[in-house]
């Protein structure tokens, strides 16, 4: 669990709700049916219309990353890669084909397998990387849902005030509802920046963040089979490694 991004979140939502209190306009001024209608529901339409089904789809398959990102253990995968290329040079290529069945993640599995089957190593780093930036790409136009909603939220919000103000333009006539008609006019305006800058966004980026450690883990790994692939000395493959975790 990442805690920062709890504590993120529960902050911005004391920081709205503290803050309505202390500007005197009351926890209850924020509730508007009509605001959520505008600027939710109307992100999301306009986001549906934006993204392909497979993207949006998988946006919410990584969404449960901002709180639980997958395990990254890169002193773990250099450990686990010294000990194959020990193994590798004792038994031979072919000596790590039982450790294939102990791989869970499936991009590692994949290049120990080329290894083993005795691929160039070139042919090993270029199908690897092609995997790894298909991978990258298609999990950052995932993250950039998230950076959509954030683009379209505020102006959505602005939407909704000027809606607002119109229904206010048409009481003139009575002025007593003029002050809460402004208020509640302003409220979609609350909603769209607020849901822009505290939520969407940072959550775009909390997965753009992801997603980058993810690839500069593959990438090490990457670097770490191909040396394997090469028959390099074990010390010199470890001394590599390490420069990645830094």
């Amino acid at each position: 669990m990442d805690l920062l991004s709890v504590i993120g979140l529960l902050l911005a939502l004391v920081a709205i709700l503290v803050g309505a209190v202390l500007k005197g306009a009351g926890v209850h001024a924020l509730l508007s049916a009509a605001a959520f209608m505008i600027v939710v529901v109307g992100t999301v339409a306009a986001i549906c219309v934006q993204t392909p089904l497979a993207v949006m789809r998988r946006a919410f398959s990584i969404l449960p990353w901002v709180f639980r990102p997958p395990p990254l253990t890169p002193e773990e995968l250099v450990r686990k890669i010294v000990e194959w290329s020990h193994l590798s040079r004792k038994q031979g290529l072919l000596g790590l084909e039982p450790q294939l069945a102990t791989v869970p993640d499936p991009f590692l599995r994949k290049g120990l397998q080329l290894v083993v089957d005795g691929g160039e190593p070139e042919m090993i780093r270029n199908t690897l990387e092609v995997d790894m930036g298909a991978r990258e790409s298609a999990d950052l136009r995932a993250a950039k849902v998230f950076e959509g909603m954030g683009i379209y939220s505020p102006t959505l919000g602005i939407i909704g005030a000027v809606l607002g103000l119109m229904a206010v333009m048409q009481n003139l006539a009575d002025p007593s509802k003029l002050g809460h008609g402004i208020a509640a006019a302003f409220v979609a305006t609350v909603y769209g920046i607020g849901l822009a800058n505290l939520v969407f966004l940072p959550i775009a980026n909390k997965l753009k963040s992801t997603i980058q450690q993810q690839a500069h883990v593959n990438e090490m790994l990457i670097e770490g089979l191909v040396a394997i692939a090469q028959g390099e000395n074990p010390r010199s493959i470890e001394g590599r490694l390490h420069g990645f975790l830094h």
